[in-house]
Order: structure tokens, then C-alpha cells, then sequence
């Protein structure tokens, strides 16, 4: 009552793996074998299979005796491989701990494997009262962590937190905790450049904790067991022996490896192929088209709207004659209706999850009422499989497999009741509820699609995209990195996002090229395809109701740099579908970060606008005020040539080649079957220092399994310089194929984008004289010049954005950033002057995230939904930086009519940096006399919509002016408090699982009523003025404050 609010101012051998000597100075915790804690020699306890749920009395026992435990090192036994480990809190809890579904063979976790090696670092473990398990692994100063599945915000995690919670999680931000799939996994790089993988296997909810420096620690609610890789010699012989217990991605078919064109949706045959027809006219590449929901029947799953798709057997067809191949989306919500054959058939067969009281659950998706097959039953997954392969009868390429995190509509928690009942197999753990097997949901969905794929058509190689996943989903299906944003944020994180992905185990994954909620500009949307065309896998995507996002929607300049992007990629897929039969058969990532090529430069660790395909390293910018020839590219040691395709633009990536490198490239063609073997095929050469370069082409028929037996054809390239002659031959080739007649060209990068080339035929050994070195600098120089002739002659994509010049326009027209002390703000003055980001650094916490055009944090000037002042351009008239000793802040107002503005200042306290206020008024300027200068009813509404990172452990709790304690849990959908009942000039969004609250501060005399709304995945906590005219002498107030702060 008494507070007021201030007015605004690579080999692994056996003694590497054995680590005392060759670690010491990192000062791991090193133990010698204890047979008696199941850490190696003839007494060590031999590890059992548990198929399914234990009995109770033992699982009591076992609870009983980790209840009993403190702190204390885990138990550890040796598994898999030389260099990998298992570790448990004790024996009881090894006991405990349910099958894994990340390993690929469940049985390698179980089964002891000899050895003399012994781990470098033993976690420590604690096991709370009911059976939680808290790990804790502290690795050398100095260490570099990434992994940690889908994972938004930065490539190097340290500082960082993840919640393994697979959630529907539309427009995430860089504060994401949970998005929509898990991986309880950490890549570790150490100081001196060796690599420790930690893998905690577990299906349930985990918190990765990352925060401490060089600490791992993990957090879930039951027994599970840690298992470590490492430490090896690279990050890559971390992955590769990962690899061996999750499995690798399965081979994909060749086309699959093209550019593919999506949106939500193309609503009709004739859209589908008028859209496939306008790339083939335009000569822009492109392989794959896909239909979203809305080709369905009511979207019911595995039907057809009979009037925008009445012969799809036909449209395929006609696809298939241009090259083109067809995906189609399929969700799990089944629409509860009778008599639609996919229900009446699964209730019949009893596949449906099922409620605590055994009735199938029914929740809302996009049928309406919707039941979901449980995936944890073979007897399920079979039935589901029978349906895929009928479907793809009609000449099916691809399915999509989208909302199996799984996501439901209309509830707080964006998903099915963790209380649910699952009828698992044994064998991945029995009945359990939903909590158990919620992470792992999309997986085995997508691991039935691609079985009912193999059924349907065993020559070919199943092509399965999955939204959710869990680590190990790489063996069935693709992934995408889910509902992102048309902004530069979220195509810079699409970079780091789609590495994070590969170093946990996914190899094949891509963004939405040009983001998938609002609506790109050309500048952005062509240099996101630019760098889009390189990754692993290229799609562009883009919701209902945005505009056009074809590669020609956005003016020539933007549709030529998309041409020649997508040319890239086309005559770079033979080096990519190389990269992918090492990562099949290696488990070596496609793309991967820059400090692949020198782990010890701790300089390259958190490179992120730049990535290797192999020795193939792409530097890009994802600032719209900069093209990548512009940026200051950090290289990692060695020799790195630039190159190009005759293609350079100041809106494309810059190319460079390794030094020792030898680069397979092919034609540049329109989609993958317009190729064929006997196409001319060149070598693009990097010399090393000592004069040679190698490199592999893989090739096989780009589909079917006839490569594993022997159908294919592996080529080792090298190149050695001697006397000024380089000689190009073939080292050695692999398979039964025989090599076509086909030309070979030579082209040796000499640096600054400058070549010598030679032709030849592919299998003969060719000669080619390197020129004098007065020559070499003579043809480096001027390459170098045309290049920038070139570049300064180019029209780059014009950025339609630039601001008109006016005072404030720059200001009103880019997002601003408010950062200091505890606070990370973006406020988008143009619509609304709304707050679209509140992310706390201390805690890694985001608690508001929204679009730039709705929700966030906004406010309203009558007691309406949306009333004026929530979509008004805001003008800045003010704006303070910490940086010139000032408090940061920005004051903005907006005109709301009749004479009113809506004025609303934002600050980051200076005198207690831990707090933001928001003070925000409704005045009066120019109210017409003859009202008397009252102006019309008028109420400041405060309409905040806060991401409820845990929503099934949120409540908003206060005091009320009359002394009573409250606490409003998600089940009350919509309250409001007036009067005594109202808080007491605080209330509180607590945040139980991570003991966090965001604290709202207020003054009781200007809030008339407080309202609070659960929404899905949100909640709002309203502010609400009186309601009244308004004055010059008379505005409506309100001024608060938030702060964080923990909770015990």
C-alpha cells in the first residue's frame, strides 16, 4: 500500500582412452576400479534387461534405498565400445531405470563390455525423497558446450538451459526452454580440443542445466542412467561412437536432397502444378512439393477434399512427368466420427490412448475432437503402418508427420494429460502415463510411417519428416526446427539451431527457408534461401494467410539470388549426398560448426554465421545491412581458398575450400533426375602446403538399398604437385559398380578466387602444369579485382524497410533493444509499441515471447479485447542509453483518437537494474471544448500475455488487500479480483519446476480490478485502471514493475 512508483525520468586408441596421464592438468576426478560399485573385474555385477515396469515391492525397495542416498559418485560399469560408460545413482537405481529408446539395440545399455579402460570423470549423483535424480559432471575451466537437441539461441551453450519437454511451440525465441523435440544429450569440448559426450537416458522431462561454467548438470524426476562418450580426440569421434548406440540416419533417397517448396497450403491440384510448372519455366531448381492439411477431407487423415484434389493419383502423376516428387502431411489426431474408416477400424483394433478410467481420451486438434493411436503398442504401430501402406498406393514420395509432440488445442499445457494411460510394450517400458512416454510420442509415430513405407514399397528408401522427435529419431524420420519467425533473428538462429541438431545425433534438418509465421521482405528472404540452399535439408515454408514466398514473389533482384543459390546446392549435391553416406554410415555430421576444423581455437567455438559441409566452409551474414563478402570471416589455421560458381552476390554466402581438399561437383540442373552418370563431372582443388589434396565421391542409383550390397561405386581422389606438376588420379575405388565415361575437369584454386583448369576423362591420370608464381600472383590479383567489379556492379536485393528520414522514423521503424542488469527487451514501436520479448539473463528465462503483431505485452484504452492502442504506430520521443550514463529506457506514445494519446515509458531501473517499470498513461491533447475537455469513456487495460515455459507447474499467487491467500492454478480458465480481493499491490506468475517467479509490483489506488486468463501454453495478468473520461488535468495512470525472483 505504501509503495510508490517513480515518476519517468580422430583414431581413438586404448591409451588415449585410459586419460590420467594425457589428462591430468585437467584436473578430472579419476577412480580405479571398485568391483564391489560395478566398475570393471570379474565381481563386476552383471547388468539385466528390465521389460517393462517393475514389481512393486522390488520398485519400493529400490525407491526406498535412493531415498536413503546423498550425494554421492555413480556407479559405473563399461557399455558399448571402448570409452563409453554407464553410470547410475547405485545398484538399485541401475535396477530401476526403464529400457532405453534412444538406443538403437536397447540391449548394448545393458550388456557389460570388457575392457581395462576406466572413466575420466565419475558424475556425482543425488536422489531427492521421491526418487528425482540430480547429476552433476564438472569438466576443466575453460570447456565449450553444444548439443542439447533443438535448442534456440546461441551455438556455444554455456549459460544456457533446456527443459526436454516436447511442446508445441509456435513463433519460439532465442529464451525457448522446450521446443519440439528432446535431446538429453551434451557435447563437451575441452580445453585442448579432445570431446566427452553425456547422454542422460531418460524419456521423461529433464532439465539440462548449463549455467554453471563447465558444469553439466541434469535434473528428471525418476532413476535413469548417464552415459558418457569420451573423452575422445574430436567432437567427431565423440559423434561417431554416439552413433553407435542411437544408430545413424538412415540413407536418404537422393531427391530427397533437393529443394523442396511448401506452404499452408496449396489448395488445390491446380495450385500444386502451377506452382511445380512456374519453377520448371523460371529455371529455378527444385525437387519436392507438399501438401499441408488442407488437402484433406475435413483433415481427416488419409482422405482427400473431393473437389480441390478429386484425382490425386493423376496430380502425382503429372508431377512425376517434370521431375517432381509429392509429400503429404499426416497427422496423429484422428477425427472422432463414426463411420470414417480410420476411426471405426482403430477402435475396433483399441489403439486409442487412454484416459485413467480407461476410456480413450479425446482432446481438440484440427478435426475437433480428435483420439490419438498409442504408439507405444506394437499392435498400434502395425495398424498405423497398414494404413501408410495403402496411402502411398497413390504414389505417395514423402509423409509429413506435423502435431505429434503431441500438440492439443484449448488447454494451458498445449498437450494431452500427463495422467493418460500408454499399453507400452514391455520391451521400451510397459504401461505407463503420458509423463513417461511424451517425449518419445513422435518418434514412434514416424517410426511407423517409415515402416508402413518400407511395406508399401520395399525398393524404395522411405522419406519420413517429423516435427517432434526424441535422440535416435534420425533413424526414421528428417526434422525441421518448427514454427519459426520472417524476421533476421530467427534466421540467424537458424544456423546455430540446425548444428545443435547435428551434433545430437540429426543430421538431416533445415529452418523454414524464410521464416513460417508473418511475411519476409525480399532482402530477408533472399538471403535466407542463400544460405538456406546449403544446409542439410532445404525447404521453403510459410503459414495461412502470409503472402507468396516463392522464390519469384519478391522482385527480380530476390528471385535471381534464389536461382543462383539453389544452382549451388544442385551442383554441390554430389559432394552433400557424399556427406550423407559418411554420416549414414559414420555418424559424422552434414554441416557442422566451424571449430571442426581446429578444436583448439577456442576463438572459433562460438562462430555462428558459418558452417563446414565436410571441407566445404560457408560463411554467411545474417545482418540485413551486410553481405557475408563484407563480414570479417574468422578462418579457422590452415589454407582456405575462395571460390565461386561464376555466381558471386552481395547477398549469397562466401565459399571457401580447405587446403588438402578435393571438391566433387556436378552440372547445374533443375531437380535430381535430370541428372545421370555419365554427366561431365569436375574437381575443385585446395592444395595443402605440402602440395596435395584428397578427396570422395559416393554413388550409387540415389534410391533403394542395392549400395548395401555392394551396388555403388566410392572414389578416393588425390592430387600431388611435384616439379610444378600436379597429377590428379585415382587413389583407390570401392563397390561393384563400374566407373562411366564421362569427362573430368580439373580446377585448382590458386587463392583469391582465381583457377587453372584442364580437362580430362574420369579414371585416367591427368597432368596439369602449375604457372610460375609471378603468374599466380599475376592471375590471384586480377581475379581479385573482378571480382570486386563484379560485387560493386551487382544490384543487391533492395531492403524495402529503410526508413523514410523523418525524426523518429528509424527508430519507429526497427525493433529496439532495452539491455541492461537483469533485462533483455524488444519493443516494436510501429504496432502497438508492444514488448514482443522479456527474456531474463541471470535465470535464462523467457517469460513474454510473442509475433511482432499480436500479444506480447500491449495495452488498450477501453475495457474491450483489443481496444484502441494495441495496433496504433507508436512515434519515440525519447530514448535513453545505459551506455551514456543515462537510465535505459524508451518513451513512446501513440494517438488513439479523440484527441487521446496513449504514452508509455519502459525502463531498466538504473538505481536497481534488477527491475523494469513500465509507466504508461492515457492523455488528453486535444479534446474538443464543447465536451467541456472531458474526453469519452476511457479505461487503461495493462493485457501482458506471458510464455508458460511449465505449464502444468504455474500458478499465480498473491495476498489480498484483505489479508486472504491466493493461488490460481491453470483450471481456473478466466477470474477477476476487485476490491478487498484484489492483490495487495503485488502478484506473482511462480514458475514451481524452476523455482522461479515473476513478480508484478503495482499501486493498489490506480488499479481499479486485476483479471487473469489461461490460455494455451499463456496467461494473461490484466491490469485495469478506472473507468472514466480523461483531462488535461485528469489522465488515467498506471505504473508497475516486474523483477525475478526465486522461490523456494
Amino acid at each position: 500500500m505504501g509503495w510508490s512508483p517513480r515518476p519517468p525520468p580422430i583414431t581413438r586408441s586404448t591409451a588415449s582412452l585410459r586419460l590420467v596421464p594425457h589428462f591430468s592438468h585437467f584436473r578430472f576426478s579419476f577412480h580405479r576400479a571398485q568391483e564391489s560399485r560395478g566398475g570393471g573385474g570379474s565381481r563386476r555385477r552383471t547388468l539385466r534387461c528390465c521389460g517393462g515396469t517393475a514389481p512393486a515391492a522390488a520398485a519400493g525397495a529400490a525407491e526406498g534405498r535412493m531415498a536413503a542416498a546423498t550425494a554421492a559418485d555413480m556407479v559405473w560399469v563399461r557399455v558399448l565400445e571402448d570409452g563409453v560408460f554407464r553410470f547410475d545413482a547405485s545398484e538399485a537405481a541401475r535396477a530401476a531405470a526403464g529400457p532405453s529408446l534412444s538406443f538403437a539395440d536397447p540391449r548394448r545399455r545393458e550388456a557389460p563390455h570388457d575392457g581395462a579402460d576406466m572413466p575420466a570423470v565419475v558424475p556425482v549423483c543425488e536422489v531427492a525423497a521421491g526418487g528425482s535424480q540430480k547429476v552433476v559432471i564438472k569438466l576443466p575451466p575453460g570447456t565449450s558446450f553444444y548439443g542439447t537437441g533443438e535448442a534456440s539461441g546461441p551455438l556455444e551453450r554455456t549459460g544456457k538451459r533446456v527443459f526436454t519437454w516436447n511442446t508445441d511451440a509456435w513463433g519460439f525465441g532465442p529464451g525457448t526452454t522446450s521446443l519440439y523435440q528432446s535431446h538429453p544429450w551434451v557435447l563437451a569440448v575441452l580445453p585442448d580440443g579432445k570431446a566427452l559426450g553425456v547422454l542422460a537416458d531418460t524419456t521423461r522431462r529433464c532439465e539440462i542445466d548449463l549455467r554453471q561454467e563447465s558444469t553439466i548438470k541434469f535434473s528428471a524426476l525418476s532413476a535413469y542412467p548417464v552415459i558418457t562418450f569420451g573423452p575422445f580426440n574430436t567432437p567427431a569421434d565423440v559423434m561417431t561412437s554416439l552413433s553407435h548406440a542411437i544408430g545413424t540416419v538412415s540413407m536418404p533417397p537422393k531427391w530427397s536432397l533437393g529443394y523442396h517448396q511448401c506452404r499452408w497450403s496449396y489448395d488445390s491440384s491446380e495450385k500444386v502444378l502451377k506452382v511445380v510448372r512456374t519453377f520448371r519455366e523460371k529455371d529455378i531448381p527444385c525437387d519436392v512439393v507438399w501438401m499441408d492439411i488442407d488437402y484433406m477431407d475435413g483433415f481427416r487423415c488419409f482422405t482427400f477434399d473431393s473437389i480441390r484434389f478429386p484425382d490425386p493419383i493423376s496430380m502425382v502423376d503429372d508431377l512425376h512427368s517434370i521431375g517432381c516428387k509429392a509429400i503429404w502431411m499426416l497427422d496423429p489426431g484422428i477425427k472422432k466420427e463414426e463411420g470414417y474408416f480410420v476411426y471405426d477400424s482403430g477402435s475396433k483394433s483399441d489403439v486409442w490412448i487412454q484416459k485413467a478410467d480407461g476410456s480413450p481420451f479425446v482432446g481438440e486438434v484440427w478435426p475437433g475432437d480428435c483420439v490419438f493411436p498409442d504408439y507405444t503398442s506394437e499392435k498400434t504401430r502395425a495398424w498405423w503402418a497398414s494404413l501408410v501402406k495403402d496411402f502411398i498406393s497413390i504414389g505417395v514420395d514423402g509423409i509429413w508427420n506435423d502435431m505429434n509432440e503431441p500438440a492439443v488445442f484449448k488447454t494451458t499445457t498445449k498437450t494431452m494429460p500427463e495422467s493418460n494411460i500408454h499399453r507400452g510394450d514391455a520391451d521400451i517400458g510397459g504401461v505407463q502415463n503420458h509423463s513417461y512416454y511424451h517425449n518419445v510420442y513422435g518418434m514412434l509415430m514416424a517410426r511407423s510411417t517409415y515402416k508402413g513405407m518400407e511395406m508399401g514399397n520395399a525398393a524404395k528408401r522411405p522419406f519420413v519428416l517429423t516435427r517432434a522427435g526424441f535422440i535416435g529419431s534420425q533413424r526414421y524420420a528428417a526434422t525441421w526446427t518448427g514454427d519459426n519467425l520472417s524476421n533476421w533473428e530467427h534466421l540467424h538462429m537458424s544456423l546455430p539451431m540446425v548444428l545443435q541438431l547435428g551434433l545430437s545425433g540429426q543430421p538431416l534438418s533445415g529452418p523454414d527457408i524464410g521464416g513460417f509465421a508473418g511475411n519476409a521482405t525480399p532482402k530477408l528472404f533472399g538471403r535466407w534461401m542463400g544460405v538456406g540452399a546449403l544446409f542439410p535439408f532445404s525447404r521453403g515454408h510459410t503459414e495461412t494467410g502470409s503472402i507468396d514466398h516463392e522464390p519469384w514473389s519478391f522482385g527480380k533482384e530476390c528471385e535471381e539470388v534464389c536461382r543462383l543459390a539453389l544452382l549451388r546446392r544442385y551442383r554441390l549435391l554430389p559432394h552433400i549426398y557424399t556427406l550423407f553416406y559418411h554420416s549414414h554410415t559414420k555418424g559424422i555430421p552434414v554441416a557442422t560448426p566451424v571449430f571442426f576444423a581446429d578444436t583448439q581455437d577456442p576463438e572459433l567455438r562460438k562462430v555462428e554465421t558459418s558452417f563446414l559441409l565436410g571441407p566445404l566452409l560457408v560463411c554467411a551474414s545474417t545482418l540485413p545491412n551486410k553481405g557475408a563478402h563484407e563480414y570479417a570471416h574468422k578462418l579457422p589455421k590452415g589454407i582456405w581458398l575462395s571460390f565461386d560458381f561464376a555466381d558471386s552476390h552481395p547477398d549469397l554466402p562466401v565459399l571457401y575450400l580447405q587446403g588438402g581438399a578435393i571438391l566433387p561437383v556436378g552440372l547445374p540442373i533443375k531437380h535430381v533426375s535430370e541428372a545421370s552418370l555419365e554427366d561431365d563431372l569436375s574437381l575443385i582443388i585446395a592444395l595443402n602446403e605440402n602440395g596435395k589434396a584428397e578427396g570422395v565421391l559416393f554413388e550409387d542409383a540415389g534410391d533403394g538399398y542395392a549400395f548395401t550390397q555392394g551396388d555403388y561405386l566410392l572414389t578416393y581422389y588425390i592430387a600431388e604437385l611435384h616439379s610444378s606438376v600436379v597429377t590428379v588420379k585415382i587413389l583407390k575405388s570401392e563397390g561393384s559398380w563400374k566407373r562411366p565415361k564421362r569427362n573430368l575437369k580439373i580446377n585448382i584454386l590458386l587463392g583469391g578466387g582465381a583457377m587453372i583448369s584442364t580437362d580430362g576423362v574420369d579414371g585416367e591420370v591427368i597432368h596439369l602444369t602449375m604457372p610460375s608464381e609471378s603468374v599466380v600472383s599475376s592471375l590471384v590479383a586480377t581475379s581479385e579485382f573482378e571480382h570486386k567489379k563484379r560485387m560493386e556492379m551487382i544490384q543487391p536485393i533492395p531492403d524495402i524497410e529503410e526508413p523514410s528520414g523523418q525524426e523518429g522514423a528509424e527508430l519507429s521503424k526497427i525493433p529496439v533493444d532495452l539491455k541492461s542488469g537483469d533485462w533483455f527487451l524488444k519493443i516494436v514501436p510501429w504496432i502497438g509499441g508492444r514488448i514482443i520479448s522479456m527474456a531474463h539473463i541471470p535465470s535464462d528465462s523467457q517469460w513474454l515471447h510473442s509475433r511482432i503483431e499480436i500479444n506480447g505485452y500491449e495495452e488498450y484504452s477501453g475495457a474491450e479485447y483489443r481496444s484502441a492502442g494495441c495496433t496504433e504506430e507508436y512515434k519515440v520521443i525519447r530514448r535513453h542509453l545505459e551506455q551514456s550514463g543515462e537510465e535505459e529506457s524508451i518513451c513512446m506514445e501513440g494517438d488513439i483518437g479523440g484527441g487521446l494519446v496513449l504514452q508509455r515509458q519502459i525502463s531498466i531501473l538504473k538505481d536497481n537494474p534488477k527491475i523494469v517499470q513500465i509507466d504508461s498513461s492515457i492523455q488528453a491533447r486535444s479534446v474538443g471544448a464543447g465536451s467541456g475537455g472531458f474526453s469519452r469513456l476511457v479505461c487503461l487495460r495493462v493485457h501482458p500475455t506471458f510464455t508458460l515455459l511449465h505449464p502444468t507447474e504455474v500458478v499465480v499467487a498473491f495476498t489480498a488487500i484483505n489479508g486472504s491467500k491466493q493461488e490460481i492454478s491453470p483450471e481456473a480458465g478466466e477470474i477477476t479480483f476487485e476490491g478487498d480481493l484484489k492483490p495487495n499491490g503485488e502478484w506473482m506468475l511462480v514458475d514451481k519446476c524452476v523455482g522461479l517467479s515473476l513478480v508484478n509490483r503495482f499501486n493498489p489506488r490506480e488499479v481499479s480490478k486485476c483479471f487473469v486468463h489461461w490460455g494455451t501454453g499463456d496467461v494473461n495478468m490484466e491490469l485495469w485502471s478506472e473507468e472514466r473520461p480523461v483531462s488535461n488535468e485528469t489522465p488515467l495512470r498506471i505504473c508497475h514493475q516486474y523483477e525475478v525472483q526465486q522461490t523456494t
